[in-house]
């Protein structure tokens, strides 16, 4: 019987506690296979995007609806000690407000029918060393910048077929370009908006070129305003929402929306499923040994990366199966695991 090797890595990243190794994978396993088949397993093959689409894709025609929303967005995961090479280098993490040397990844995110799918994913790569004018220290640069990977991205995701009304996006993605495109792919956008954007409250307004910044414009939470952002030519729809920090002061956040026929109320409600790439990258994190890999080239980092969002969509099967979500299902094998450690303790005890 051949052994599926993508299936027993993803379950081991599940399932395990500790850091993912080869090694650690064929104790599990009894040593019925050897920390060279793993190895070799890691680096001969190359897993993309495309062959997540092939396996997420039976999932998605279950839960797929024609007002699905397909959610972008980046993270880095640091990696301080992993060697340097054009993936695992210098990007900026806007968590920390610094630069961190680590991974960088770009994520599609399918949301539909309270069930996350990732479909899509890249890792941004930087294979062009230059030297920084100012500091003179030497910096990487990617060849094709995250817009272009996202509206690559969307492109496929229609050329697959895949059913969605609203692609959401924070403010790293709220360029001219990215709405141009989405609209004249019949797609909606609800994209966040710093707060120095330029916003017309009509026409004629914009005509004359009066344009006030979006956080002088007086809204109440959830209200709503049509206009026109400076740059791009279609009616928008913008939209104030109010909130309070974890340290008690008052949040603000503008939002841009491409369908003018809804209410400020709904476009809050929408763009709120974006937390869903919150929870995404959280159990990736956690539960899927992301950066619990001592892997060393790009190859296997790559796959292993490629291992981790997998198991989230096999956690998140897992999910619909059992009605407990990802954190109750590894605290669930944690328990089952301790069980049977505490019995092996007991009987080595009384050996």
């Amino acid at each position: 019987m051949k052994t599926d090797y993508l299936e027993l890595y993803t379950d081991y990243l599940i399932s395990g506690n500790g850091y993912a190794t080869a090694t650690g994978l064929s104790a599990m396993m009894g040593n019925e296979i050897s920390h060279d088949q793993v190895t070799r397993f890691l680096s001969k093959n190359e897993f993309t995007s495309k062959y997540l689409w092939k396996k997420v894709k039976s999932t998605v025609r279950e839960v797929e609806s024609d007002d699905a929303c397909l959610i972008f967005d980046d993270t880095v995961q640091e990696k301080k000690w992993t060697d340097e090479s054009e993936m695992m280098c210098w990007h900026f993490d806007h968590t920390v407000g610094k630069s961190v040397r680590g991974i960088n990844m770009l994520n599609a995110l399918y949301y539909s029918k309270d069930v996350s799918i990732p479909i899509a994913f890249e890792i941004i790569k930087k294979p062009t060393k230059f030297s920084d004018i100012k500091t003179r220290q030497e910096k990487r640069k990617s060849e094709i910048t995250k817009n272009e990977l996202m509206r690559d991205m969307i492109q496929t995701t229609i050329n697959n077929q895949l059913k969605f009304r609203y692609i959401l996006m924070d403010t790293w993605f709220s360029a001219k370009e990215n709405f141009e495109f989405i609209v004249k792919k019949q797609k909606h956008f609800i994209a966040a908006l710093k707060s120095n954007r330029l916003f017309a409250t009509s026409l004629d307004n914009k005509h004359q070129g009066a344009f006030q910044r979006v956080d002088k414009l007086e809204l109440s939470d959830k209200q709503s305003i049509r206009g026109y952002l400076k740059g791009y030519d279609k009616e928008v729809l913008l939209v104030r929402r109010v909130f309070t920090n974890k340290d008690g002061s008052t949040g603000i956040l503008n939002l841009v929306c491409s369908d003018i026929t809804l209410e400020g109320s709904h476009v809050s409600a929408i763009y709120e499923k974006r937390w869903k790439v919150e929870e995404f990258y959280k159990s990736i994190k956690h539960n899927s040994a992301l950066a619990k890999s001592p892997t060393k080239t790009i190859r296997t980092q790559s796959n292993h990366i490629f291992m981790a969002v997998y198991s989230f969509f096999k956690l998140e099967c897992l999910k619909i199966k059992h009605h407990l979500n990802h954190f109750a299902l590894r605290m669930k094998l944690l328990v089952k695991a301790n069980q049977v450690s505490f019995m092996e303790l007991q009987k080595l005890k009384s050996a």
